[in-house]
């Protein structure tokens, strides 16, 4: 894999799937249909995906592509993969909340090595670069113009007695909450969709713990993006790194965390 193409692909089509997923979203009004599992999804999410799944399979025909629009992709045996969400937190986009996000990212031997995230209601994008280093880009966000770009890495030294948390507004429960109470926290913020990932990658939280069902596409851009700024992802109970290429690309629960974090038993 060239490492400098890849960064230039995923960011393009990153950035016309967020223009199309905005065309949508400031339409008076768009279609919520439900899928099988009873999770929402909108024409964002297709438009979305049309663009990046024809864009990824046009430069890297030989790389396996899962992706959640797609079912027929699930069903794949794969250790070096690439993997998209194309709107991940759909509900934050059906209640116009602007905490969603376009994910795509390279998967090597279950690993996810390079990675996008980008937030277009918030303007927000961040990235691995080709030397693996994640940088948010900022300015007019341009397809056909790179910004100025900065590395972003974990808070170094965070404080374990006050640390800054930061969890999900759809999927907040009790068990969360209780996790959550063996820490010394400063403050807490919630953020929709791998947004929470992104916050620590950039050193502005500490921890997130998701004790509810994820799939890898919601969380594998991300992952690489925290990697790449410093940070980890681990299974809940092992604390064991997050792999990918799992069967039904289910994962467990998890925690991500910046390195200082000591974290506590589940």
């Amino acid at each position: 894999m060239n490492f400098d193409t890849l960064t230039s692909v995923m960011r393009t089509l990153a950035l016309e799937a967020g223009a199309k997923i905005m065309e949508i979203y400031n339409s008076p009004d768009f279609e919520v249909k439900t899928k099988s599992d009873s999770s929402p999804v909108t024409e964002a999410d297709e438009a979305a995906d049309a663009i990046i799944s024809a864009g990824l399979r046009a430069a890297f025909p030989d790389v396996a592509l899962v992706t959640e629009e797609q079912a027929d992709s699930h069903g794949q045996a794969v250790s070096t993969f690439l993997i998209v969400d194309p709107l991940d937190g759909t509900k934050e986009f059906v209640q116009r909340r602007g905490d969603f996000t376009v994910n795509i990212a390279y998967v090597v031997d279950g690993v996810p090595v390079r990675g996008i995230v980008y937030a277009p209601a918030k303007k927000r994008l961040f990235y691995t670069d080709a030397s693996g280093q994640t940088v948010e880009e900022t300015g007019d966000l341009a397809v056909d113009t790179v910004g100025p770009t900065h590395p972003i890495s974990v808070n170094a030294s965070p404080d374990n007695s006050a640390l800054m948390v930061v969890a999900s507004k759809s999927h907040r429960d009790q068990a969360t909450d209780d996790y959550i109470s063996k820490y010394g926290v400063k403050d807490m913020t919630s953020a929709g969709s791998s947004l929470k990932f992104c916050l620590i990658a950039a050193g502005e939280a500490d921890l997130y713990p998701r004790l509810g069902r994820t799939m890898e596409w919601d969380t594998a851009a991300a992952d690489a993006v925290l990697r790449g700024a410093g940070g980890h992802v681990v299974g809940f109970d092992d604390h064991k790194p997050l792999a990918y290429g799992k069967e039904g690309f289910a994962n467990t629960f998890f925690i991500a965390y910046a390195p200082g974090v000591e974290l506590k038993p589940a």
